[in-house]
């Protein structure tokens, strides 16, 4: 596993400096290590049973870079459009792929719910370190662009989740109730929740008991895969978001005291060089090219087909906004990345033995291939030219 990891980072780093060079998201580069590795099989099969678990932790280390970083009395004046993020352009996209896709696939409408919903959800790890970089370069803040695109990202997946949850038992037989569906604004104001007043009490801890820095971004990570378990162990009891937790918990912070949340900000950028190569490595390396050579055009025009149906969602979320039309071509090219939601369920629906689930798992894996990179190129080359400094 140690040659593993030690591989991973170096052809990361290596490629990720590349693509650099040429004006292009490192990100790709290491994405690229990753398929590499896995058509190679030079990864050890140790560090693929966890890579759902070091990829969740890549996660926590980048959404509370976002919780550090928003302020939320910022967020409360862009209203009503950040509460349709949430969920609306999602919405777009699974009812876009479930027209297309039974006319392009031989699924159901069923089936093809499911594969909108594995595909819908937008993806933290590419656009919360993009947004936190417009933040901290003051791009598109005067309308709290940035915020309003790092809020909607984070509740989209847990809604997404939701949505994908209820398709699975539906095509198992079992039975879907009005209950599944309350779970999404359950688990989203628990998360937020629970992260405020672990928030709260972490900051009154760190005035009372004075330790380094570095002691307390260990807690801070402790009391997040805390967060993560309890989620896990209050499953089909109490729906609870640890993401949305954990993202609070740095709101929180920010909110009592800036100061530290600066200071703690600027030790989890050192932390995330490290996550970030080993997220979109195994994001890579979870991407099987023989299943999108055998899908071919017909999984690329279900995934374009969706994405033009989000763009459209988005731009409904915008309306009576004063965004001008840049900022809201900006803000439709942000929503548009997807990545490690896909990596982590796209091959779910196979698992468990349902019928679609090779063509669920092609269009997952082409979803990433196609929108992770325009995605990541389309912000980092226009952020400069579309949003006001």
């Amino acid at each position: 596993m140690l040659t593993s990891l030690a591989i991973i980072f170096l052809l990361g780093l290596l490629l990720s400096s590349i693509f650099q060079k040429f004006k292009l998201p490192g990100l790709l580069g290491v994405m690229l290590a990753g398929i590499i590795l896995s058509e190679m099989k030079l990864l050890d099969a140790s560090i693929i049973n966890i890579s759902g678990d070091l990829r969740k932790i890549a996660l926590v280390i980048i959404l509370t870079r976002a919780g550090l970083s928003l302020d939320i009395s910022e967020l409360k004046r862009v209203g009503r459009p950040a509460i349709l993020m949430c969920f609306v352009p999602a919405c777009f996209e699974m009812a876009g792929v479930t027209v297309i896709a039974p006319q392009l696939f031989d699924i159901n409408y069923r089936e093809a719910l499911l594969m909108g919903a594995v595909i819908a959800a937008v993806s933290p790890a590419v656009i919360v370190p993009r947004m936190i970089k417009l933040i901290e370069e003051g791009y598109g803040t005067n309308k709290s662009i940035p915020q309003l695109i790092l809020a909607g990202a984070a509740v989209d997946d847990v809604f997404v989740i939701v949505v994908f949850t209820a398709c699975t038992s539906l095509l198992k037989g079992q039975q879907v109730s009005a209950i599944s569906f309350i779970q999404v604004p359950v688990s989203i104001i628990l998360g937020i929740g629970a992260g405020m007043v672990l928030g709260g009490i972490f900051n009154a801890f760190v005035k009372k008991v004075h330790i380094r820095d570095t002691a307390k971004i260990v807690i801070f990570l402790s009391i997040s895969f805390l967060l993560i378990e309890l989620e896990h162990q209050l499953e089909g009891i109490i729906p609870l978001s640890g993401l949305l937790g954990i993202m609070s918990m740095g709101v929180m912070i920010f909110k009592i005291n800036e100061n530290l949340a600066k200071r703690l900000s600027v030790r989890y950028n050192k932390l995330w060089v490290a996550a970030e190569i080993l997220l979109f490595a195994l994001v890579g390396a979870s991407v099987n090219l023989s299943y999108v050579k055998k899908a071919g055009w017909i999984a690329l025009i279900i995934v374009m087909g969706g994405l033009v149906f989000r763009l459209a969602g988005v731009l409904i979320c915008l309306i009576k906004t004063d965004l001008n039309k840049k900022e809201r071509v900006f803000c439709m090219a942000a929503y548009m990345p997807k990545a490690t939601v896909q990596a982590a369920i796209g091959a779910v629906p196979l698992s468990m033995g349902l019928a679609c689930g090779q063509k669920v798992l092609t269009v997952a894996v082409l979803s990433i291939l196609i929108t992770a990179p325009i995605g990541a190129i389309f912000v980092d080359n226009m952020y400069k030219k579309l949003l006001k400094r």
